[in-house]
């Protein structure tokens, strides 16, 4: 490579110099221009970078801009990351605080999703259209229902701006790439609770099953899955009738990943006042527990857990889940999940006239706003409720 000395000095701004290079037997002529950055504290030393351009005015110009950023304390040194290696950095050096199960959820999108797409991509490089045109891709169309659904579109795009929102906090991006994309409109799936004779069937054919209690705690307190199989002894208050939910059975979603015991979702805990029946229902599981606890003698796990399995350890998730799917096909429900245990309560719940604020504190909501956009359809029979009531009230205040 060749060097010629500069021909024009900013003053207090670097140097401007034309370089020379030889690429298979032909020259090639840039002009480069070098500026002060700091100084290194071990060893005193500039620090210096520099910035290329094909004509000694556009490396001037450029050299004005940056030294311009440097008085003004706005400079941020250029980043040579790519995509694929921020995203790796931050996975690694930034989810501490983040859920297990959702730290594994943000590495999959990562690996599956965003670094094959834009993982090549210079990070200081990666622009809105470009982000936007692989969110376009990877949703599903009506036309040939390829591709995903806009909810998981949407998680891509929760990881995405999360880590390119700390990439601009630690100085690595100007501003945020992500922020500006358009996202594909989610529509709300609607809930789908058992119906009156539905719960009828249900409790009639889990009669004398196992998992007869567990089903019927979950579709009386509307805990979740997990808080349930989760749910402790020493949660159980027998004497003021309350289960305090504070931590939910979770397993780690790796191939092979073990249980574990993890706070409820929002990580908030909750007290429930649960209803008379519920206590009785905890009381009998006591005592089969007890019988079995002394029937096994050492062999007994002594989890601690309300709902265990023939040894007194946790329980499996697809167990569970694998009865209660036969169970709801045999009262004509195939399409039934757990959790619309937890629907069922929350509409039995208002129908028989707890406000909102209370059901979404049983439900563990973040707020009742969240409640009443699931649940404010408000029931066939509730609407009927409610006509009845006004019709009284015009009965009575017209003399009629």
């Amino acid at each position: 490579m060749k060097n010629s000395k500069s021909s024009r000095n900013a003053p207090g701004a670097g140097t401007i110099r034309k370089k020379v290079v030889r690429r298979g037997g032909k020259e090639y002529s840039y002009w480069e221009a070098r500026y002060t950055v700091g100084y290194d504290p071990g060893t005193g030393k500039q620090l210096q970078r520099s910035i290329t351009a094909k004509t000694q005015r556009e490396a001037a110009q450029k050299l004005r801009q940056v030294t311009l950023k440097l008085d003004q304390g706005t400079y941020h040194a250029p980043c040579k990351l790519t995509v694929a290696q921020w995203l790796d950095m931050w996975a690694a050096d930034y989810l501490g605080d983040v859920k297990r199960s959702t730290a594994h959820l943000y590495r999959e999108n990562i690996r599956l999703y965003l670094k094959p797409a834009l993982g090549a991509v210079r990070l200081e490089a990666l622009t809105t259209p470009a982000i936007q045109k692989i969110y376009n891709r990877l949703v599903s169309t009506e036309r040939d229902g390829q591709g995903l659904s806009p909810k998981t579109v949407k998680n891509i795009h929760g990881v995405l701006h999360q880590a390119l929102q700390q990439a601009v906090a630690i100085g690595y991006l100007r501003f945020n790439p992500a922020a500006a994309c358009t996202l594909p409109r989610i529509v709300k799936k609607q809930i789908k609770p058992l119906e009156e004779d539905q719960i009828a069937r249900f409790l009639e054919a889990i009669q004398g099953h196992r998992h007869e209690i567990l089903y019927k705690v979950a579709l009386f307190t509307g805990m979740r899955e997990g808080e349930v199989l989760g749910l402790m002894w020493d949660c159980v208050d027998f004497e003021h009738n309350t289960i305090t939910v504070d931590k939910q059975l979770r397993r780690a979603q790796e191939k092979g990943g073990e249980y574990y015991l993890a706070p409820p979702k929002n990580n908030k805990a909750r007290v429930i006042t649960v209803a008379p029946s519920v206590i009785k229902l905890l009381r009998v599981q006591q005592r089969r527990q007890a019988e079995q606890r002394l029937a096994l003698g050492p062999v007994w796990k002594g989890s601690g857990l309300v709902f265990t399995n023939e040894l007194g350890d946790r329980l499996s998730y697809r167990t569970v889940y694998d009865c209660f799917k036969r169970i709801a096909a045999s009262i004509g429900c195939p399409k039934a999940r757990f959790h619309d245990l937890r629907h069922t309560y929350a509409v039995m719940a208002l129908e028989s006239g707890d406000d909102i604020k209370t059901v979404q504190e049983n439900l563990g909501h973040h707020a009742a706003s969240f409640t009443l956009d699931v649940y404010g359809h408000i029931t066939e029979r509730m609407r009927r409720q409610s006509a009845e009531r006004m019709e009284r009230l015009i009965q009575t205040v017209s003399g009629g």
